[in-house]
């Protein structure tokens, strides 16, 4: 017999009640045993929910219930979320969570309490929704090395990148229509300025190569500052933009990580993903390049992915030894300044120059450098603005090369990407 508690009764948490009980049947014949939900936790009412008689306020029911064999967590944040979680391990009942935030700075933690005594703490839905990935990656993928992941980890985001794109809106009204649709948060920082893009890409490198990798110390820019001009520019070198977040293990063995606004090639997979899709690239050494592709959020999808993890705890008796990494000291991310690649330029010039001069300046300091100039251009585009792409090089060359030409300003940059 499995008891089940959720902790959390808003879009996911209901969706997974939902989900659950519309195919309950369907669950345990799966699992091959007699499943149902004892309490479902929240600090607020809910007087028209149909299962009145499992509400509870109280945490330490879930706790002291030795009935209750998984918890599921979808409360989202740090606290009171990180304490629930942790003694629910503690006290040997295996938690299924779709917490970003949490496994981001807490996995490492969380994963080593679970082993310890002998339970499972799973959260497929913490990174693309309903997007398989973190099964796929510990387990499908296991005989790979993997080179490097990048992806589209953000709806929000994309969803306003592609209607600058596709309808010419500027970044404002596409921010507002998405706010409008419900795509984007009345607060929106931790879409548009990457923080949610940087936890996922955070918890598929720790995966992927074993040490807990930090949201703070990965580079993190979001979309705010891409405007109408770029997308123009982008075209004319055949490219999207996209808020990608990107991971690879560096010659040193430290890991490259990234989130930020890339150039991305029509040629790429990525390209075509648009609207509020996610998708992401993992590349590894046996199986090339594959994608995983689909809604990255939304109330079913995400629940779908919850669900699926507690069949799966239901059905261990120990702990998956698969899914893990272990903590780190902070210093495994490599600075990403050195990091060679191409960049996206646009910049300036002041008066008396001309572009013919500012593009002659930028060309001689690129070639001292050993470095190729491509330049872009849009229509309208206004006297005193370039851009141009540049590389191979790294961000600290780059900003050597443009602070080094008098009356030339460097406006706006972000990376080609290279996968």
């Amino acid at each position: 017999m499995v008891r089940i508690a959720v902790m959390g009764y808003g879009v996911v948490g209901s969706g997974t009640v939902e989900v659950f009980y519309k195919n309950k049947k369907n669950i345990e014949k799966k699992t091959g045993k007699d499943i149902d939900i004892k309490y479902i936790l929240d600090i607020r009412d809910f007087p028209d929910s149909p299962y009145g008689d499992k509400h509870i306020k109280d945490f330490d029911m879930i706790l002291n219930d030795p009935e209750i064999n998984i918890v599921v967590e979808v409360m989202g944040g740090l606290n009171p979320a990180y304490r629930f979680v942790k003694s629910c391990l503690e006290n040997g009942k295996s938690v299924v969570s779709s917490n970003k935030e949490l496994v981001a700075e807490k996995g490492a933690e969380l994963l080593r309490i679970a082993k310890e005594h002998n339970v499972n703490f799973f959260f497929e839905a913490s990174v693309g929704g309903g997007i398989p990935i973190i099964r796929p990656m510990h387990q499908c993928l296991a005989a790979n090395e993997i080179n490097e992941i990048a992806g589209i980890l953000n709806g929000t985001t994309n969803f306003i990148l592609t209607k600058m794109i596709r309808d010419r809106m500027d970044f404002s009204n596409a921010l507002a229509l998405a706010q409008q649709l419900g795509y984007a948060e009345k607060d929106p920082t931790a879409d548009i300025e990457g923080h949610d893009a940087c936890r996922k890409i955070c918890i598929l490198a720790s995966l992927a190569y074993g040490k807990h990798v930090y949201p703070k110390d990965v580079h993190c820019e979001g979309i705010s500052r891409v405007t109408l001009e770029d997308v123009a520019y982008a075209e004319s070198a055949n490219c999207v933009i996209k808020l990608i977040g990107s991971a690879r293990r560096t010659e040193n063995g430290k890991i490259s990580a990234i989130v930020s606004p890339m150039l991305v090639s029509y040629e790429s997979q990525l390209a075509s993903v648009d609207d509020v899709f996610n998708a992401i690239l993992v590349k590894g050494d046996a199986t090339g390049e594959v994608v995983f592709y689909g809604k990255g959020a939304g109330k079913l999808p995400t629940a779908s992915a919850v669900v699926a993890d507690v069949i799966d705890v239901a059905r261990y008796t120990k702990t998956n030894m698969t899914l893990t990494w272990v903590d780190s000291d902070g210093d495994v991310v490599d600075d990403y300044r050195t990091r060679v690649r191409s960049f996206y330029v646009r910049a300036t010039y002041d008066a008396p120059l001309s572009r013919e001069t500012a593009y002659n300046k930028i060309a001689a300091a690129a070639a001292d450098a050993g470095v190729h100039v491509d330049w872009l251009s849009r229509q309208n585009q206004p006297e005193g603005e370039i851009a141009f792409t540049i590389g191979r090089l790294s961000e600290n060359l780059l900003m050597q090369l443009m602070n080094g030409m008098p009356g030339i300003t460097l406006t706006f940059r972000m990376p080609v990407m290279d996968l």
